[in-house]
């Protein structure tokens, strides 16, 4: 017993206990960062931060929920260092799940801010990164009128895969890849339905921003967007309005399944790529005449849904091969992958290389279910095409 009684006591003395322990009431959390340009030798960093009392005081309002403290610095870690002088509390990261760089900062170039967050423990991989068109401070000053904060309803846009969405650790994989490439999804402001309210408004994901070397580049339109997501497989919940050739009306589709595959080829020194789309969706309103429950109308309409697909792709395809020169498609890893020796001995002239190759596409779209009618709603039998 006493061999025991030293044996714990030995122990327990190797027992840190709570020594460095951080109160909860004396930590300040960060909802929501901004990084504007401010100087040649300077950003703007802005952190929104949320006020735990508003919630214990019923206090529904925007300006109790959080607030917003600025400062400027050479780099990320210099600011923050002097927001810490505002703030009564120790500022934590681990709850922001929003950073937003304004369209300023993001042309001159975001690859030496990406390494404050891949080097510090506190800020999450998963936190989701935007660029925003004019500052981003503008962003975290918004009160919207449906969520708690402007960063709520930014993260829940994300969530929902209605547009690209691009984590930390997902832009640290673009910089550091062959292309030398990446994408941000891009933010902007909805009208205010008051002009003496300017700030009653909510963001909205718009289009992404184009990234080469780094810097801003371009911007693509929601079209070109969604065709770049249909390349990178990364496409989802989306709603397909098509027209029928020689059909009054539109039928909407929601597709319940999405699959693309690249297969790179180098045949007799060209390169090419096979785009395969694989797509399974339900219509969900028929504005025609047509009978779709009938298998040769079934058949018009994923002939247009095919076409559809094909031409947001090709759209996008053209921008990036034609315009931009600009590989955010993940074409080079592919070739990367298939032929190691060949890629090797292009990589530094890659994006001419991108804009040259031939894309051929295959596309396999199937309609599985015409809904709970089969005839279209609010027209006589008489006027429903068999």
């Amino acid at each position: 017993m006493k061999r025991l009684a030293f044996l714990l006591s030995l122990c327990a003395g190797l027992l840190g206990g709570c020594w460095d322990r951080v109160e909860i009431n004396d930590i300040a959390l960060v909802t929501a960062a901004a990084i504007d340009w401010s100087s040649p030798d300077g950003i703007e960093l802005s952190i929104q931060v949320f006020i735990p009392r508003s919630l214990s005081e019923g206090n529904e309002t925007r300006e109790a929920m959080t607030l917003i403290r600025t400062a400027k610095g050479v780099n990320i870690a210099d600011a923050m260092s002097k927001v810490q002088l505002k703030v009564p509390r120790k500022v934590f990261w681990g709850h922001c799940k929003v950073y937003i760089y304004g369209e300023e900062l993001a042309r001159h170039g975001l690859k030496e801010y990406v390494d404050y967050y891949a080097r510090q423990p506190e800020p999450r991989n998963r936190a989701y990164m935007y660029v925003s068109k004019g500052t981003a401070r503008e962003i975290l000053e918004m009160m919207p009128p449906l969520e708690r904060y402007s960063a709520e309803v930014v993260r829940k846009l994300s969530d929902m895969d209605i547009g690209m969405a691009v984590t930390v650790l997902d832009l640290q994989k673009m910089f550091a890849a062959h292309t030398d490439a990446a994408a941000l999804p891009m933010i902007d402001r909805m009208k205010p339905p008051k002009k003496q309210r300017p700030q009653q408004t909510n963001p909205y994901v718009s289009g992404a921003a184009v990234f080469r070397g780094g810097k801003m580049i371009a911007t693509l339109s929601d079209r070109a967007t969604k065709g770049v997501l249909w390349l990178r497989d990364d496409i989802a919940n989306p709603t397909l309005t098509i027209k029928l050739k020689q059909e009054q009306g539109f039928v909407s589709l929601s597709p319940i399944r999405e699959k693309t595959t690249l297969v790179p080829k180098i045949e007799n020194g060209k390169w090419k790529m096979l785009v395969k789309i694989d797509a399974e969706g339900d219509i969900v309103q028929n504005g025609t005449s047509l009978n779709l429950n009938q298998p040769h109308q079934i058949a018009i309409a994923e002939e247009s849904m095919r076409e559809d697909i094909e031409a947001r792709v090709r759209f996008a395809l053209k921008e990036l091969q034609e315009e931009l020169q600009v590989d955010i498609v993940n074409f080079a890893r592919q070739f990367h992958r298939a032929y190691p020796k060949e890629f090797a001995a292009v990589r530094a002239n890659w994006n001419q290389v991108f804009s040259e190759i031939e894309v051929e596409m295959k596309v396999n779209a199937s309609i599985r279910r015409p809904g709970l009618i089969a005839v279209p709603a609010g027209l006589p039998p008489s006027e429903v095409k068999p």
